[in-house]
């Protein structure tokens, strides 16, 4: 995909949720004012959105927060769609699968887009085999495993000496790690309502 060089900060407001992860404090103070300069009315924030609207968001939400662009977005769509699952659910399934994705959850990045570029450099290997896509989608038992140039990088050896929580569906030792099973959206935190996703392309 395009890589997005514009103002995190701005994208994240618009959205009301750090879609980056990388926001810190002073975005938190703000999440709840849209970017602009009328996004400082009170009136403004009181504005009721229409269904459309809602839909749109969250769907703009979505793509943005696991980097993705429309047409990619698309057709995890339509495979979403296909799956015997509702397609919400389907839907958040596919976006967790992504091999960027699941190198975030693994705790071996601090944000999506970072372990996206460990992706593409070619950092990340699956069973054995170095994957540089990131929308590479992961099965239940693969494994994945960091590569030792990474392992040098100061920021990311704190990151292995103080791992994060893991989801349930995945395991780690280090920087080698297992998917278990597929991602079930009980088990998925997320801010992301897929149901409005679903109404959006059903219109």
């Amino acid at each position: 995909m395009g890589r997005y060089t514009g103002p995190k900060n701005k994208r994240s407001r618009r959205e009301g949720v750090d879609l980056f992860g990388n926001g810190g404090a002073s975005l938190e103070r703000r999440l709840d004012q849209p970017p602009g300069m009328h996004g400082r009315g009170a009136a403004f924030r009181r504005r009721r959105r229409g269904d459309y609207e809602r839909q749109l968001r969250e769907k703009q939400k979505a793509k943005r927060m696991y980097g993705m662009r429309e047409r990619q977005f698309r057709r995890f769509f339509r495979m979403a769609q296909r799956s015997s699952d509702s397609t919400g659910e389907a839907l958040l399934r596919l976006l967790e699968r992504r091999l960027d994705n699941v190198v975030f959850r693994m705790g071996w990045a601090r944000t999506r887009p970072q372990a996206r570029q460990f992706v593409t450099h070619g950092h990340v290997r699956v069973d054995g085999r170095r994957v540089n896509v990131p929308s590479y989608l992961v099965d239940p038992d693969q494994t994945l495993t960091l590569t030792l140039p990474v392992h040098r990088v100061p920021e990311i050896g704190k990151l292995l000496d103080a791992p994060s929580p893991l989801p349930d569906w995945l395991a780690r030792e280090g920087a080698r790690g297992r998917v278990l099973r597929a991602p079930q959206p009980g088990g998925i935190a997320s801010p992301i309502e897929m149901q409005l996703i679903v109404d959006f392309y059903a219109r």
